[in-house]
Protein backbone atom coordinates (compact mmCIF):
# COMPACT_ATOMS: atom_id res chain seq x y z
CA UNK A 1 0.00 0.00 0.00
CA UNK A 2 3.41 2.31 0.65
CA UNK A 3 3.10 2.46 -3.53
CA UNK A 4 -0.33 4.53 -3.15
CA UNK A 5 0.24 6.71 -0.01
CA UNK A 6 3.05 8.48 1.92
CA UNK A 7 3.65 6.52 5.55
CA UNK A 8 5.91 9.00 7.45
CA UNK A 9 9.14 8.40 8.30
CA UNK A 10 8.96 4.98 6.02
CA UNK A 11 10.05 7.36 2.33
CA UNK A 12 12.67 4.88 1.33
CA UNK A 13 10.01 2.01 1.51
CA UNK A 14 7.64 4.13 0.30
CA UNK A 15 9.75 4.84 -2.76
CA UNK A 16 10.36 1.28 -3.60
CA UNK A 17 7.01 0.00 -3.61
CA UNK A 18 6.04 2.79 -5.91
CA UNK A 19 9.16 1.99 -8.23
CA UNK A 20 7.37 -1.66 -8.19
CA UNK A 21 4.38 -0.58 -9.00
CA UNK A 22 5.95 1.49 -11.88
CA UNK A 23 7.99 -1.08 -12.77
CA UNK A 24 5.24 -3.42 -13.00
CA UNK A 25 3.74 -1.23 -15.88
CA UNK A 26 6.75 -0.53 -17.41
CA UNK A 27 7.80 -4.50 -17.80
CA UNK A 28 3.98 -5.52 -19.78
CA UNK A 29 4.53 -2.73 -22.02
CA UNK A 30 7.77 -3.92 -22.62
CA UNK A 31 7.19 -7.33 -22.34
CA UNK A 32 3.67 -8.22 -24.49
CA UNK A 33 2.47 -9.85 -25.65
CA UNK A 34 4.47 -12.68 -25.09
CA UNK A 35 4.35 -12.18 -21.22
CA UNK A 36 2.18 -10.62 -18.63
CA UNK A 37 2.59 -8.29 -15.85
CA UNK A 38 0.87 -7.96 -13.29
CA UNK A 39 1.68 -7.24 -9.14
CA UNK A 40 -0.57 -7.74 -6.20
CA UNK A 41 -0.48 -5.32 -3.39
CA UNK A 42 -1.07 -6.91 0.02
CA UNK A 43 -3.04 -4.98 2.81
CA UNK A 44 -2.43 -6.49 6.50
CA UNK A 45 -2.07 -10.14 6.34
CA UNK A 46 -2.61 -12.08 9.59
CA UNK A 47 -0.70 -15.38 9.58
CA UNK A 48 -2.80 -17.90 11.48
CA UNK A 49 0.46 -18.50 13.83
CA UNK A 50 1.13 -15.15 14.89
CA UNK A 51 -0.13 -15.25 18.66
CA UNK A 52 0.33 -11.48 19.43
CA UNK A 53 -2.79 -11.17 16.66
CA UNK A 54 -4.88 -13.82 18.21
CA UNK A 55 -8.90 -13.32 17.63
CA UNK A 56 -10.08 -10.91 20.65
CA UNK A 57 -6.81 -9.40 21.11
CA UNK A 58 -6.09 -5.45 21.95
CA UNK A 59 -3.55 -5.77 18.25
CA UNK A 60 -5.81 -7.47 16.29
CA UNK A 61 -8.87 -5.04 17.29
CA UNK A 62 -6.54 -1.67 16.46
CA UNK A 63 -5.67 -2.97 13.04
CA UNK A 64 -9.05 -4.68 12.13
CA UNK A 65 -10.67 -0.92 13.46
CA UNK A 66 -9.00 0.54 10.06
CA UNK A 67 -10.29 -1.85 7.78
CA UNK A 68 -13.70 -0.97 6.06
CA UNK A 69 -14.39 -4.66 5.70
CA UNK A 70 -13.75 -5.82 9.13
CA UNK A 71 -10.70 -8.13 9.24
CA UNK A 72 -7.44 -8.48 8.22
CA UNK A 73 -6.76 -10.47 4.76
CA UNK A 74 -5.55 -14.01 4.84
CA UNK A 75 -2.96 -15.41 3.08
CA UNK A 76 -6.00 -17.30 0.59
CA UNK A 77 -7.16 -13.84 0.39
CA UNK A 78 -3.98 -12.88 -1.53
CA UNK A 79 -4.05 -16.40 -3.14
CA UNK A 80 -7.16 -15.57 -5.11
CA UNK A 81 -6.08 -12.08 -6.52
CA UNK A 82 -3.34 -14.21 -7.54
CA UNK A 83 -5.13 -17.20 -9.24
CA UNK A 84 -7.48 -14.42 -10.64
CA UNK A 85 -4.50 -12.56 -12.19
CA UNK A 86 -2.90 -16.00 -13.34
CA UNK A 87 -6.71 -17.32 -15.30
CA UNK A 88 -6.92 -13.58 -17.26
CA UNK A 89 -4.96 -13.58 -20.19
CA UNK A 90 -6.32 -9.77 -21.68
CA UNK A 91 -4.76 -8.09 -18.39
CA UNK A 92 -1.41 -6.91 -17.92
CA UNK A 93 0.21 -3.97 -16.22
CA UNK A 94 -1.91 -3.86 -13.16
CA UNK A 95 -1.44 -4.40 -9.54
CA UNK A 96 -4.29 -5.38 -7.63
CA UNK A 97 -4.85 -3.83 -4.07
CA UNK A 98 -6.10 -6.69 -1.70
CA UNK A 99 -6.93 -4.51 1.57
CA UNK A 100 -10.56 -4.60 2.69
CA UNK A 101 -10.98 -1.71 1.44
CA UNK A 102 -8.53 -0.12 3.51
CA UNK A 103 -6.54 2.19 1.32
CA UNK A 104 -10.17 3.39 -0.69
CA UNK A 105 -11.19 4.83 2.73
CA UNK A 106 -8.16 6.25 4.31
CA UNK A 107 -9.08 5.74 7.91
CA UNK A 108 -6.28 6.60 9.95
CA UNK A 109 -2.77 6.07 9.33
CA UNK A 110 -1.88 2.81 7.53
Amino acid sequence: LAAYQAWGGYADHCVAKAGLAMATRALAGELAPSVRVNGIAPGTVLWPDEARFAEGSPARAAITARIPLGRAGTPEDVARAVLYLAREPFITGHTIVVDGGRLASAVGPL
